[in-house]
């Protein structure tokens, strides 16, 4: 007779993480062993001053650090992707999402964001994330097509609420900030409503915990 196990939600969830992090490995192992290894000799005729200084095997392992890094930085949103399936049925990466918004909305998500840029000689405006919105909201007037693009959005099968994520490195710099915060006001300033959540989302906190966080961008 044939025995057969049923995982359970978290451990399909667990599963389906190691599944894209072994194949991220397998891709990036095989590019540093097979396809684009370190040969030491082409590194001592292109770089002879570096080789003379420092070890090989330092420059190996940057060589592994460059092509382990620059991949994984589009694993957080596949991952984010299997963990959102397994738990609300329904996922979508780079998503568009089409609607309505008013006029004086859309003037008024440009003003807010303008006033929230720190220039010299003008007093800094802390943010107010609810403020903010309510303000833009209550903008309306002449109905303006706009669309966004996603990088997830999730709808829950049962429920049929649907989350909208901005999915970022945990560093921004001022510019990339703004957009993704335009982006949030756009799609929960949308009528009718397109989503009913919309976060700015950071894979990971370099800085350990979640009260010592202190890059200042994302907080605006």
């Amino acid at each position: 007779m044939e025995i057969r196990f049923v995982m359970n939600k978290q451990e399909r969830i667990s599963k389906a993480i190691k599944d894209v992090v072994s194949e991220m490995m397998e891709r990036v192992m095989e590019r540093v062993l097979i396809t684009d290894p370190f040969i030491k000799e082409n590194h001592r005729s292109s770089k002879p001053l570096y080789a003379a200084l420092v070890p090989d095997e330092i420059f190996k392992g940057s060589h592994f650090e460059r092509r382990f890094v620059t991949p994984f930085g589009g694993v957080w949103e596949k991952l984010a992707q299997v963990v959102a399936v397994e738990a609300h049925g329904n996922c979508q990466m780079g998503h568009t999402i089409n609607g309505t918004i008013g006029k004086e909305s859309l003037r008024r998500i440009q003003e807010t964001l303008n006033k929230l840029e720190h220039n010299k000689g003008k007093e800094k405006i802390k943010p107010d994330w609810d403020k903010e919105l309510k303000y833009i909201k209550a903008g309306g007037g002449q109905i303006i097509h706009a669309s966004v693009v996603c990088d997830i959005l999730i709808e829950n099968e049962e429920n049929g609420i649907r989350y909208a994520f901005e999915l970022k490195a945990p560093l921004p710099n001022s510019d990339q900030t703004k957009a993704n915060k335009e982006k949030l006001f756009k799609l929960l300033a949308m009528e009718p409503k397109v989503v009913d959540y919309a976060f700015y989302a950071l894979p990971y906190n370099p800085y350990g915990k979640k009260e010592d966080y202190k890059w200042t961008f994302p907080m605006r």
